[in-house]
């Protein structure tokens, strides 16, 4: 039986990341993917990556094979409602705030630099079907989806870093938030001097984010909605966005639409038995304020962290039980912080309305409130580093 001391579950941004900061662990790593092995570049979602992320990422030795795009400043609105406040990248003395850059793009570079590494092995195109976990290690199920061969391995730990998360059991959280996210890339009429907006509308939060020389656009809309705006022509839903945004952003051009529906879902634990759950295994937030990649890869980090200072048995439940009490602080203020934006900004009640504006009047004009928000998204809940 093929034995690993790691098996990580998914080939995406977050399972690469994980196995390349193991790269230097001693370990022996195997990441298996459903898919084939060029997917990872076909990956359309765009990513919002905070200035700590592009830390970690550096860390890795892949920021520099990236073609991101800086976020330098912030605006944040809301429709039919006075206050607003800029964040800027050289209140903070940062090079940005945050990168825009696609999902593709960086699983790509990852995978790149993983392939490089002799002790990490890639088991493309295979399903793990079972997992049972024991004292000493996990025995693993897989099957090879090209030509349906099964066979075992065992693992001391097995990190599943694939997929979203589902609902339904007792371990699993979840909130239904009733939107979907429409995504698109479109064209301005006008240079976006790599400057973001996040405008919040009572229909859901609307964010445009610099990506090259376009914006990509996030628009959370009520889910009955959906098929509505979907069905408009290009004109008339620009036009739909022009009546949200205001007059400081022009659209000339819109590219195809898609959309998702948004929930808030998240493990209670983010560990078992000699098993991790990583990013979106462990918990899917919604993409206000870019919070999800971001919180991924500091699960990452801390993993990582923990496995290279307890050299030996990467799965060890004491292990795992220090890596959840670490991470709790961060994952349920950043939770919570997006969960909150939704719930206060979404009301279209009067005084919540005021109260709304009275507070970006506030970040406006203090600036270490200003400060403080700043850096905890950029950086989680611990300002880390």
């Amino acid at each position: 039986m093929t034995r690993h001391d790691v098996l990580i579950v998914g080939a995406g941004p977050v399972g690469l990341a994980l196995a390349l900061a193991l790269r230097d662990s001693g370990l022996d790593v195997a990441i298996a993917d459903v898919r084939p092995a060029d997917a990872i570049a076909d990956d359309p979602r765009i990513l919002a990556l905070a200035y700590g992320t592009r830390l970690t990422l550096e860390r890795l030795g892949v920021w520099s094979a990236l073609p991101a795009t800086p976020i330098r400043s912030i605006h944040v609105s809301q429709q039919g409602g006075f206050g607003r406040t800029i964040i800027q990248a050289h209140d903070h003395d940062l090079p940005a705030l945050g990168y825009v850059v696609s999902a593709g793009a960086l699983g790509a570079a990852l995978r790149r630099s993983v392939e490089s590494t002799p002790a990490i092995h890639f088991l493309d195109a295979t399903e793990v079907t079972t997992r049972q976990a024991a004292d000493q290690q996990v025995r693993v199920g897989l099957r090879n989806t090209r030509d349906n061969t099964t066979h075992s391995f065992e693992a001391h730990l097995v990190a599943c870093a694939e997929g979203g998360l589902q609902g339904g059991s007792n371990d699993v959280a979840e909130r239904d938030y009733g939107q979907h996210a429409l995504i698109a890339t479109v064209t301005l009429a006008h240079d976006h001097h790599q400057r973001a907006f996040e405008r919040f509308t009572t229909t859901g939060p609307l964010a445009l984010l610099p990506h090259g020389d376009q914006y990509a656009l996030v628009h959370g809309v009520a889910a009955d909605q959906a098929d509505a705006l979907l069905a408009l022509d290009d004109d008339a839903y620009i036009a739909h966005l022009h009546a949200r945004l205001g007059p400081r952003i022009r659209i000339s051009a819109l590219g195809a639409r898609a959309r998702y529906p948004l929930a808030l879902r998240y493990r209670r634990t983010p560990v078992g038995p000699r098993t991790a759950w990583l990013g979106n295994a462990a918990q899917t937030l919604h993409p206000v304020a870019g919070q999800g990649f971001n919180l991924a890869l500091r699960d990452v980090s801390t993993l990582a962290t923990l496995i290279a200072e307890h050299p030996g048995d990467p799965g060890d439940p004491a292990l795992l039980a220090r890596y959840a009490r670490g991470r709790k602080l961060d994952r349920y203020a950043t939770m919570g912080f997006t969960d909150t934006l939704i719930r206060v900004f979404g009301s279209d009640v009067p005084l919540l309305r005021h109260l709304r504006g009275a507070g970006l009047l506030a970040l406006d004009t203090v600036p270490p409130l200003r400060q403080f928000i700043a850096r905890r998204m950029m950086f989680g809940a611990r300002a880390w580093p």
